[in-house]
Order: structure tokens, then sequence, then C-alpha cells
């Protein structure tokens, strides 16, 4: 393990992160909300920690191994996570258990908070700072799954084959991993931009438009208001958010693509796309005719544009809410609940198992029943046109085993810290799928559950975003072993 390596690249990383805080210092500094002071410090302080770090190192250039990075990614990104909490500790007081749930939900795109109301009256600063967790974390996940995480050997990307993309686990998007990054960062301002533009022409302030595209492109959830999108009540911003969080469930390789061919073939080509555009509309048509026969909203009308927002909003693990789904009747909790393990594509900012996953796994179990019924038969496995190797296919059963055992043992673990079992549950599916919004007390914040619980929790958001094998792999004594 190369630890000078590894410190001095944290070290530049904290210089490099630092400059984050100039946009709110900017915005403190012309609004007059008395945060100058706040972001100023977290400025020097991440600097300072930065250089500490660095200084002593910079000379240790050595190659990060595979092995140093499931620790590097990790360290990281709870690294981030405490220094993202410094304006929330230093700016509003909050208690570090607080403060880091805050920010690793914003890191991790989750959208979970610990604000039970007051959103509104937070300073512009400080609203803009959490808006912003959301982006960073956004295109800091894109990168991640597309370009860092194949190399460890994790990750969706590694499974993704789908014919229009050419991305395998060996491939990247373009020769060099630098061109890569340069190319999904584009590709995710561009989304980012177009996203704001269409929210400040639909109605919504120039600094609510800028922080909804970063939370509804980064499918991260938080808003600047408590009635999140409820603050508007306007379809027009329904509908662009639909489309915006949609979009940011998508590989973005995928978009990449559809943007260097000026053509919509690549969305329309890929099969995951294509499950993951059939699972939004039938899961849409179940909201929206129960919702309608139940008469929880006056008109048919209603009842379908609240429930395309909330499951484009719960499957794309983005957590932005019209409505509370745990208080909508019969077995809609539990289909939106479902929604959200299965999540986006795998390369999107969305949470979850990932599509390209679950149809795996569908086809496994169907290729099991198949050869009960023909056990001389040989069956290949196939996503698109392309044939999946059973590595593959193990590794996805792997990583399904993890998911729903870490699922079952942190829920037990949020009932030790005192929850009712429809709350703990609820809990678990809110952080692990990175979704926000759950069941029981978290059905809207966890402002109401102790401390163990949030720290469950943001351990849960770690998890969720990591892709499972990242984080639980430096469990494993056998990692630790020369």
């Amino acid at each position: 393990m190369h630890w000078r390596a590894i410190l001095r690249l944290f070290g530049i990383l904290l210089v490099l992160y630092s400059l984050a805080f100039l946009p709110s210092l900017v915005i403190a500094l012309f609004q007059g909300d008395g945060q100058v002071g706040t972001f100023s410090a977290s400025l020097f302080l991440t600097v300072g920690a930065g250089i500490l770090l660095w200084a002593p190192n910079r000379r240790q250039q050595h190659e990060i191994s595979v092995r140093d990075g499931f620790l590097v990614v990790t360290a990281f990104w709870v690294l981030l996570g405490m220094v993202g909490a410094l304006p929330f500790e230093i700016g509003l007081g909050w208690s570090m258990t607080d403060a880091v749930f805050e920010s690793v939900s914003g890191f991790t795109t989750t959208g979970a908070t610990v604000i039970g109301s007051g959103i509104d009256q937070l300073p512009p600063s400080i609203q803009y700072h959490r808006q912003q967790l959301n982006f960073l974390g956004g295109v800091g996940i894109v990168i991640l799954a597309v370009a860092v995480l194949p190399l460890l050997g994790v990750g969706g990307m590694q499974l993704y084959r789908a014919e229009s993309s050419g991305v395998t686990k060996n491939e990247k998007m373009t020769p060099r991993i630098a061109d890569t990054v340069r190319s999904l960062w584009l590709v995710y301002l561009a989304l980012t931009v177009a996203c704001a533009l269409a929210f400040w022409v639909a109605g919504m302030s120039l600094f609510d438009a800028i922080g909804h595209a970063y939370a509804a492109v980064g499918t991260g959830g938080f808003s600047t208001h408590d009635a999140s999108f409820g603050y508007w009540n306007s379809p027009l911003i329904d509908g662009i958010g639909i489309f915006f969080m949609l979009a940011g469930g998508v590989n973005f390789a995928v978009h990449y693509l559809a943007l260097q061919r000026r053509s919509l073939g690549p969305f329309v080509r890929d099969a995951e796309v294509r499950a993951y555009g059939l699972i939004f509309l039938g899961g849409t048509l179940i909201v929206a005719i129960t919702l309608a026969l139940t008469g929880t909203y006056a008109t048919g009308w209603e009842a379908l544009r609240h429930g395309a927002f909330q499951v484009a909003s719960i499957l794309t693990s983005t957590g932005f809410t019209t409505a509370v789904f745990a208080d909508w009747p019969l077995y809609l909790p539990l289909v939106l609940v479902t929604l959200s393990f299965i999540g986006g594509c795998a390369g999107s900012t969305a949470g979850g198992i990932k599509v390209v996953r679950v149809q795996l796994l569908a086809k496994l179990g169907l290729r099991q029943l198949f050869q009960l019924a023909h056990p001389q038969a040989v069956t290949i496995i196939k996503l698109g046109r392309r044939p999946i190797s059973d590595q593959i296919l193990f590794s996805v059963w792997g990583f399904y085993v993890l998911y729903i055992s870490s699922t079952l043992v942190l829920t037990m673990a949020m009932m030790g810290a005192g929850l009712d079992l429809l709350s703990a549950f609820g809990a678990v599916q809110a952080t692990i799928n990175l979704c926000g919004p759950g069941l029981g007390k978290v059905a809207v914040s966890f402002a109401e559950v102790n401390d163990s619980v949030k720290w469950l929790g943001t351990f849960g958001m770690l998890l969720g975003r990591l892709e499972i094998f990242t984080l639980l792999i430096l469990f494993l004594p056998a990692y630790w072993r020369h």
C-alpha cells in the first residue's frame, strides 16, 4: 500500500475541492446573509488540510495500484463528506452527526435530509452549498461509475454490454481516461445548463432554477424549499423535472454517443435504456390508475401528473416530491419502494441495483426454469445481441446477494437503534438506494431519529453509492495482508 502517494493525492484533491466554496462565498458577499466568515473559514481549513497532506509527500508519485484504488475511492468519498459538512457546522451550528449526514447525502445524491422544516429560511449561500453538493456528487459519480470503478473491476459499467456503446469492462468511451472524464463532464454540464434554462423559462427564479437543475440531473433531490416541487404546483415545471430526472438516470456513455452521433439511435438500440423506459411507463400506469380509482386526486390528469412525477423521482433515486408517497393508498408505497431498489441505468447518477443487473437476474432466473424443463439444453444469456459470460453473471448474483444481505443487516441495526420495523426498513431503503424519502418516521426527513440511526444511514449511503464491493472489500482481513 503506497500510503504516502495516497496522502499526496488526497492533498491535491482537497485543494482542488476548496475552490467549490468560492461560489457560496460570492453569494454570501452579495446577499449579505452573514455567511462570509463561514465559507472563508471552510475554504482556508480545506486548503490548509490539503497542503498539510501534500507538502510532506509531494515527491511521492508512485502509481496507485488497483488494490490501493479501493481504499482511495472509499476514503476520499468519506473525506468529501466531512469537508462538505464544514459550512453546516460553522455557519448553522449543527452537530457533527447532522452536518456529515447532510453532506454525505448531498455528495452521494441521496437527498435525505436532517432538516424537518425551515429550508426556505436558510441563508442563500447555505442553500446554494446544499444544491451544489448534488451537482458535484453527480458528476463525481458518473466519472466514478464510467471511468474509475471499471478499472477496479467493480461497478455497473463492467457489466455494460449495450450494442450501441461498445463500452465494456476494459474499454472506455475515448482512448485515454482524461479524455473520457472530459467528455463526461461536458455531457453532464450541457444537461445541467439545459435543465436550468428550462426551469427558469417555466417560472422558477434563476437561483431556484440553477439549484434544482443541479439536483435533477444529478438525481440528488435536494430542494431550496420544504415543499420541494410542490412549492410551484406547476404541471410544466413537473414535466421538465420528469424529463431531466429520467435523463440523469440514463447511462452517460449513451448520452455521449447520442451527442457525438447527433442521433437518438443509441437510446433506442440500448437494451438497458429500453427496459428503463418500459419500467417507468409501467410504474406510472400502475400508480396513476390506482390513484385515480381510489379518488386520491380529483381528476385522472392530476393522478397521472403526480404518479408520473413520483415514479420518475423514485426510480431515478432523485427524491423530489409533489406528495408524500408513504401516505398513498393500498400497495402504492410498496410499488415505489420496489422501483427504488431497481434504480436507474449503470453509469448514471441514479442509485439502486441498476436496471442492467435486474435484467440479467431476470434472465438468469428464466434460464434456470428453462433448464429444469430441458436439462440437456445449452442456453446463452444475452443482453441485446451480446452474450453474457458466466463470470459476469456470477458477479451480478454476488452483487445482488450482498446488496440484499446489507439491506437486511442494516434494517436490523436500525431496529436495534430504536426504530420500528417500518421506519427501519424505510430508512435503509432511503439510504442504500440513494432515494431520499423513506417510510414511517423518515417519510419526509431524518430530523426526528437519533444519532445512531443517522450514522447507520450515512454508512448505508456510502455503501449504495460505492457499489457495495468497493466498500465491503475493506472489511476483509485478506485485503490488508501483504
